[in-house]
């Protein structure tokens, strides 16, 4: 619906989903600001932004790394007549962890480097996506006789 039901009041789920991204739109900016503030009291300004650099760096070259991997077992199940569906997954895992790193701040790094950790990813992924069995449908010769799709068609000339 496009105009809301102003009668019954705001929907709880949208009202929570709509507080989830203020905390992620203002709330992680501010806590890595702290951090960056923090880190950089300690050990000053300019070590402070190399390190966020080097994480950038590191991250980009990890990132790279695995998503090649990814790649190259996509196009061996791929070959082999299977879906890669939990590969597909990983791999848009892995490009979350990309964006997290090249983001400036600690907090992110900290997230984009546990999303490169491949146990901790297919915990993620079994965690949020159910797996059904795949079903293998017959091959040409298998089954029980020609494969029949029904449909209705019509001649123009």
């Amino acid at each position: 619906m496009l105009i809301p039901d102003l009668a019954h009041g705001p929907d709880p789920e949208e009202m929570a989903n709509v507080f989830v991204l203020l905390l992620l739109f203002i709330g992680l900016p501010l806590i890595e600001i702290y951090f960056l503030i923090e880190v950089g009291s300690e050990i000053g300004a300019l070590p402070t932004i190399a390190l966020s650099i080097l994480t950038a760096v590191i991250g980009t070259w990890l990132v790279r790394l695995q998503g090649f991997g990814v790649l190259m077992r996509v196009r061996r199940m791929m070959d082999q007549g299977e879906v890669p569906a939990l590969e597909v997954l990983d791999g848009a895992l892995i490009l979350v962890a990309g964006l997290f790193l090249l983001l400036p701040g600690f907090l992110t790094d900290i997230v984009g480097f546990l999303l490169l950790v491949p146990p901790l990813r297919r915990w993620v992924v079994g965690r949020y996506v159910q797996v059904a069995p795949a079903h293998r449908t017959p091959t040409r010769g298998e089954g029980q006789g020609p494969r029949v799709i029904e449909g209705d068609y019509r001649r123009d000339d």
